[in-house]
This record gives structure tokens, sequence and C-alpha cells, in this order.
């Protein structure tokens, strides 16, 4: 059923609000930032801000998850693959491409109120990190059970894989040029890697 004229404009404008605090927050990072400097930014009355978001915390992690579904292209079925290969650079594709361009400035700042603020790392690991690492991890137990895959340690491996893909951002974010320059090959050769250092059984 399609969305109300009235769901259809505080979508809009929550997107909105978003897009603008998060050149605010790259701009001058989370805590010199205001709800004011962001609702200027906007065009709106500060207190309008509030109706959407309760606080600076929820508009960063409005941002963080706005990040990580830029690229959920393809529906959901695509996660629930048996196509070991296509799951894993699908996987690993999201949150990697997601940060391509402007974001990786604000993912630096994310990650680094992550790392202080503790509402946020409880929201941030509650909404975004415990969901896709049980998503992974029911997969993977599938593959297990199909003899595909090692069934030994399958949460540390998974988890191993997540502390890959934040590392491998943190070094961008840091300015390695190996990886500006091939970012766009990662998901294919990380897929390789995950798939050999997994130790599957080929035919």
């Amino acid at each position: 059923m399609p969305d109300s004229i009235q769901e259809q404009t505080i979508k809009i404008r929550r997107e909105h609000i978003l897009g603008v605090a998060a050149r605010i927050f790259a701009q001058k990072g989370f805590h010199a930032a205001t709800i004011k400097d962001i609702a200027r930014e906007a065009g709106i009355a500060d207190g309008t801000i509030y109706n959407y978001f309760e606080n600076k915390t929820a508009l960063l992690l409005g941002i963080f998850e706005q990040m990580r579904q830029s690229l959920a292209q393809q529906p959901l079925e695509a996660f629930t693959t048996h196509d070991m290969r296509s799951f894993l650079k699908h996987y690993l594709q999201q949150p990697l491409m997601a940060l391509r361009g402007d974001n990786f400035e604000l993912f630096r700042v994310v990650m680094s109120e992550i790392l202080v603020n503790q509402e946020l790392s409880a929201l941030y690991r509650q909404n975004i990190l415990e969901p896709t690492l049980a998503l992974a991890e029911q997969q993977f137990r599938i593959w297990a059970d199909q003899g595909l895959i090692k069934s030994a340690r399958l949460a540390l491996s998974i988890r191993a894989i997540s502390g890959l893909i934040i590392g491998l951002m943190v070094e961008h974010v840091l300015g390695d040029q190996a990886l500006a320059v091939q970012w766009d090959a990662l998901p294919d050769h990380l897929t390789d890697l995950v798939l050999n250092g997994l130790g599957v059984n080929q035919p």
C-alpha cells in the first residue's frame, strides 16, 4: 500500500535533515556542530528537528543507517542465496561501497564518536552490528551443515571478517593510497580471500 502524502512528506523532510546534518558533522565534527547549525542550513526552525530526531546522537545513528542502506539495491532474498560467492560479495560490498566519496570523512566522525559515546555505541551495536552479524552467522551455519565450510568457530570467523572491513575503512581514512586507488576492487578480492580462508571444500 503506497505511503500517504503525509508519510511521504515526513520521509522527505527526514532525509533532508539527515543530509544536512551529515555535511555539518563532516565539516565541524560531531561535538562542535549544533542543532542550530543544522536547522539553519536546512532552512527550518531549531525546534522542528526534534519532531524527527530526539537529539544529535539520533541524527548520527540515522546518518550511519542511511549510509549502510545506500547500496541495498538488491532485494532481501539476495542475502538468503545458497550461492556462497554471491552472498559474500553482496555482504561485503554494502559497507565498503557505501563509504565511497565524501562518506569517508563522515565515517571518521561516526566511528570516533562511537568509541566514546556509550549511548551511540549501544545503539549501533543493537541496531546495526548485531543484526548484520546474526544474518551472516545464520547463512554460514547453513553452509556448515551442508559440509561446504568448516563448522568450528563460525561466530569468531564472522567477527574477524567484520573487523577486517572496519580495519580497511580506518586505513582508508588514514590516507592509504593503495586502498584509495583500488577500493572498488575490494568486494571481489575480499570474497576470494574469505572463501579461501574458510577452507571451502572444492568439488
